[in-house]
């Protein structure tokens, strides 16, 4: 086991040893929304995020406005930023509800509560995921979905269409944000051609 300061290069590629920016990229650019103790909705974007089970999400943060109101409320609700919303979300993710507690009215988005946890729903983000806290420990948020909803305007067969709802991802190599892009496969059906042989 080499030690993180010191690494070997591997032959005939760049190295970049263990410090830098790029561990897993792109992140989802995941929009976190909770009331304060003033039922006054918060909103922060956080890109260390994923599905952690079929039915649980898993978000790594540090202290925020959001943390203290995810402790007063046990609830929050995920959406996922947008072409539309890269400004807007940047903004959100840039500055602290702490220090700017109007900060999602400054951006003009709207928002209604929840009818299945104590958490606003941003009405500006077509997609919603409505959470309960499993666990909140070093870091560590866990939440379960209790209910996905949807804007008719991101549907296509019933099923949400990401062309339609055009999410966007963090490149933390290039500290950019990307558009999700067109689909380039089948999931567990673009490999079956390696079973013909």
């Amino acid at each position: 086991m080499t030690d993180s300061k010191e690494f070997r290069e591997v032959e005939g590629r760049r190295n970049f040893g263990p410090d830098h920016a790029l561990v897993t990229t792109p992140q989802p650019c995941v929009m976190i929304a909770t009331w304060d103790k003033d039922h006054t909705p918060d909103v922060m974007m956080a890109a260390w995020a994923g599905q952690y089970d079929y039915k649980q999400i898993v978000v790594s943060m540090s202290k925020h406005k959001t943390t203290a109101n995810l402790e007063e409320t046990g609830a929050f609700t995920v959406s996922f930023a947008d072409e539309r919303t890269v400004a807007e979300s940047d903004y959100l993710g840039l500055v602290s509800g702490f220090k700017v507690p109007d900060k999602v009215a400054r951006v003009g988005f709207t928002v209604s509560p929840s009818p299945n946890v104590d958490a606003p729903i941003i009405n500006d983000y077509p997609l919603t995921l409505e959470c309960k806290v499993l666990s909140w420990a070093d870091g560590i948020l866990v939440g379960e979905v209790v209910n996905m909803s949807a804007d008719e305007s991101v549907i296509t067969d019933g099923k949400v269409d990401l062309a339609k709802l055009k999410p966007i991802v963090f490149d933390a190599a290039s500290m950019t944000y990307r558009s999700v892009g067109d689909v380039v496969g089948k999931a567990w059906g673009a490999g079956k051609k390696f079973n013909e042989k």
